[in-house]
């Protein structure tokens, strides 16, 4: 659960609602989100919040290809879905963990080390009208991750060292048992190896944020 105090929580609510609007990404259209589409007003909004709140760039605020491409194959797959425990790491905007409860996932939960985006995912849990359990644990600070069925990763591997870390939990989860899944568009630092290819998703994307319109993102089961 989030550790925010109720006036912590009520600023974030008033910040995401005056700098986004109601969207549907492009992949995921059954879906909708509190996204951003004037993106110099939501970085320098965050940026006036981060020195009394200590929060992270706005990642929440839009919907990335390797998250759309998750939520995407799991509303296109419930049975493989229904009924499980699925833990989404660095969740964001919660678009992934969204389409898990609606695929029937018997828990979804939605972890993310930035308490803007634990309050921007339950408010598009909301929107969506289904119940997502909120974790705010830095699960690279732990020896291992949480057990869950099945766990997601989308567009997460863009740093050289986070990227190490989590894979490297990643497997370890995966060697327990979890199916872990991987929704990434091509960014530098994802997994190299030790992968099957699910789908493959062609995914607009805001030239502002990827300097090109489209970006490929498949989804990957580690093996």
């Amino acid at each position: 659960m989030s550790r925010l105090d109720r006036e912590e929580d009520a600023r974030l609510q008033r910040l995401i609602r005056t700098h986004t609007r109601i969207m549907q990404p492009p992949l995921t259209p059954e879906l909708r989100i509190h996204g951003a589409d004037d993106y110099a007003s939501i970085w320098s909004a965050t940026e006036a919040e981060l020195r009394n709140m200590a929060l992270r760039p706005p990642f929440w605020a839009f919907a990335w290809a390797g998250g759309q491409a998750l939520a995407r194959w799991l509303l296109d797959h419930p049975r493989d879905v229904a009924g499980k425990t699925v833990l989404a790491i660095g969740a964001g905007c919660g678009l992934e963990a969204i389409a898990a409860a609606r695929s029937g996932a018997a828990e979804s939960i939605a972890n993310d080390v930035d308490p803007a985006a634990i309050v921007a995912a339950k408010m598009n849990a909301d929107l969506n009208n289904v119940q997502l359990m909120l974790d705010e644990t830095n699960w690279l600070n732990e020896a291992s991750l949480p057990d869950a069925d099945i766990i997601l990763a989308g567009d997460v591997f863009y740093e050289k060292t986070l990227g190490e870390q989590l894979e490297s939990r990643l497997r370890a989860a995966q060697r327990r048992g979890a199916v872990v899944l991987i929704g990434d568009p091509g960014r530098n630092y994802a997994p190299a190896e030790g992968m099957k290819t699910l789908n493959s998703y062609a995914v607009p994307v805001p030239v502002e944020l990827e300097d090109v319109a489209e970006r490929v993102a498949e989804v990957c089961a580690l093996c």
